[in-house]
């Protein structure tokens, strides 16, 4: 693993912080580093540039952060707090300090850990109730969230065809290494042949208005059942992820039931969606989106392996996840 760059090593230290916390814990994922200070969240993006996201500027981002304080606080507005600076003051770094701010934060109020879907999930103490309170949220959220337009446009027939095929692209180095080359083939040939057989059902899906502003990232650890359910950390650097049909949205949760193992809740959840929004058509789709959401997860797992700031230990895993969301995404085809 590489060293942590200089401002990161700071911030894991409790004078960096306005209120000193008494415990600090690193996260990182493929595009954040995440403090978790006691009761409270400082969310720093890398500098990095995948293609699909570009944050290797300050300005952008600042602009970022801005950007996913507004969009989460739809759907969790309790939590996000605001943008803070981190400033450097004679090679001192600190949150909100004195001197020239040499990066922004995401700043949130903690949720609780025990709560979220992802912790219930393997305790079996997610109830089918709460997935039909889920659904309810969301029938809701949809119906109201922004569409037409640069919406229709950004998130039509041509991007289903780019995500797809950026999902490929972006994986291709790894066949034959983190996933089996026929594994790789059969989900293309799958995922090019769907779109090809059904672009008639794409553009109706676009002319009925289910092209929606949506969350974009909906997997069951970013679901929190606490005195309210706080559905969080939604797709904030392209739009293209989420202008996207309401299906896709539905069925990356649903996928990610699956892969718990919990083939019930996911049908009782797209169920309880479809018939409380009418929208039967995400039948037809919910296996092609679901084996598209499985390859976004393979892709963002095989991205983290290559980050040379993930400590080895954590890598062990990081991989058999990722093989994993292949062979899932294998099995819808």
């Amino acid at each position: 693993m590489s060293e942590l760059p200089p401002l990161i090593q700071a911030l894991l230290k409790p004078e960096a912080y306005p209120d000193p916390p008494r415990t600090i814990e690193l996260v990182q994922t493929q595009i954040s580093y995440v403090f978790l200070a006691d009761n409270l969240v400082y969310k720093i993006k890398k500098p990095v540039d995948f293609g699909f996201l570009d944050f290797t500027t300050l300005e952008k981002r600042r602009y970022y952060c801005q950007k996913e304080i507004e969009l989460n606080r739809r759907l969790c507005p309790d939590a996000y707090l605001g943008v803070v600076t981190v400033n450097e003051n004679n090679g001192s770094f600190k949150i909100g300090g004195q001197g020239e701010a040499t990066e922004y934060a995401v700043n949130m109020r903690r949720l609780p850990r025990e709560l979220m879907m992802d912790v219930l999930l393997p305790a079996n103490k997610v109830t089918p109730d709460m997935l039909n309170s889920v659904a309810e949220i969301l029938v809701e959220f949809h119906r109201n969230a922004a569409t037409g337009g640069e919406i229709n446009t950004i998130g039509g027939i041509n991007a289903v065809i780019k995500n797809t095929s950026e999902n490929f692209e972006q994986t291709e180095n790894q066949v034959g290494t983190i996933v089996p080359r026929e594994t790789f083939l059969s989900i293309k040939d799958f995922t090019e042949s769907f779109i090809i057989d059904n672009t008639s059902l794409f553009q109706r899906r676009i002319d009925g208005g289910k092209i929606r502003d949506c969350h974009g990232d909906l997997h069951a650890a970013h679901i929190c059942f606490g005195n309210k359910i706080c559905i969080y950390d939604c797709i904030e650097f392209i739009d293209r992820f989420r202008y996207i049909d309401v299906a896709s949205e539905i069925a990356f949760l649903a996928m990610d039931l699956d892969r718990y193992g919990r083939h019930d809740l996911s049908g009782l959840f797209v169920d309880s969606y479809v018939d409380r929004s009418g929208d039967k058509d995400i039948l037809t789709l919910l296996n092609f989106y679901k084996c598209y959401r499985a390859c976004v997860r393979a892709k963002i797992g095989c991205q983290q392996y290559e980050d040379p700031y993930i400590p080895a230990e954590e890598k062990d895993t990081i991989l058999a996840n990722t093989r994993d969301y292949f062979k899932l995404a294998e099995s819808y085809t």
